[in-house]
């Protein structure tokens, strides 16, 4: 394949990571600009990463649909592979682990959309195209301000304070951005080794809010207080918000335990390493105040004697 990739949405939050990863690996990147032809923008790509997505749950109905046709036009044209950063919408609330061969259930209208999103993308590969979609949890990345852990879940984290969205003994599937980034490089290197479709799954690291609470308080040397997300507040405005009622609709997959096989990953990149949990939470944490070396010292230590 040649190295050169367009990364759509690259000031998005996938878009972004891999417009990094791609040029830190050595690519050729270009950024597509919003409005201009994709198809032209794409001539000469022998990779398209597609980061778009509508704002805010914004018209998925009409939206997704008009992006997957023109990514799948740029590509046809410009016989470029497809790298689509995938969700687990499609899998509803059935047990996991969820990968490649568990059936798509939906149970909301996003669900319905994202997996129709990628049956496109599979009939397109009957016909000669190559598609990888690399698939993940929630992203985490204390960088971007648009996570849903820089929002809501770690947003009171300098107060000692998270919040759950559901129960927090549920445990859910997260993946660190800048991991999903590199392993989306690593899979483009390799993409003539794999399906025409090849269905991914990024595992990242699978956790429930309490243990989140338990190692930020470990790590930060104070106790970290579980509260409840009020989702009562934004049945109350959604019917004048529209993000507050596309919120509403993925409630269930906060009361849902679920996990991303890493098998399939692994059997194509065996040697790849992402950060350690310790290290992904230890991001988050707010910086220490000045004068604060032997906090910081003792919370090493804790670390060291929590192992």
């Amino acid at each position: 394949m040649k190295r050169e990739v367009l990364v759509l949405g690259a000031s998005g939050n996938f878009g972004s990571r891999a417009a990094e990863a791609f040029e830190t690996a050595g690519w050729v990147v270009r950024r597509y600009r919003r409005g201009t032809d994709m198809a032209a923008a794409a001539r000469g790509a022998g990779l398209i990463v597609n980061g778009l997505n509508p704002p805010n749950y914004h018209a998925w109905d009409r939206l997704i649909p008009e992006i997957t046709a023109q990514v799948l036009t740029a590509a046809r044209t410009s016989g470029a592979t497809v790298l689509v950063p995938g969700s687990v919408y499609a899998y509803g609330d059935q047990s996991g682990p969820w990968g490649p061969e568990v059936p798509h259930r939906p149970v909301s209208r996003k669900g319905w959309i994202r997996s129709r999103m990628e049956a496109d993308y599979r009939a397109a590969t009957e016909a000669g195209q190559r598609v990888i979609m690399l698939r993940g949890g929630d992203y985490v990345d204390p960088v971007l301000p648009s996570t849903i852990w820089r929002i809501v879940m770690l947003k009171g984290i300098a107060r000692g304070r998270l919040t759950a969205m559901g129960d927090p003994g549920v445990q859910r599937a997260y993946a660190w951005l800048p991991d999903m980034a590199r392993a989306a490089v690593a899979l483009a290197e390799r993409a003539e080794a794999l399906p025409a479709y090849a269905d991914i799954p990024f595992a990242g690291h699978t956790l429930s809010m309490n243990q989140i609470a338990e190692r930020l308080s470990v790590l930060g040397g104070r106790r970290m207080q579980v509260g409840q997300f009020p989702w009562w507040a934004l049945r109350l405005v959604s019917p004048f918000w529209e993000l507050g009622r596309e919120l509403l609709e993925m409630r269930y997959l906060y009361q849902t335990s679920h996990h991303l096989d890493p098998a399939p990953m692994a059997a194509i990149l065996p040697d790849f390493r992402g950060v350690t949990l310790d290290e992904l939470l230890a991001a988050h944490l707010p910086p220490l105040p000045s004068g604060s070396a032997d906090l910081a010292a003792r919370s090493m230590r804790a670390v060291q004697n929590a192992w």
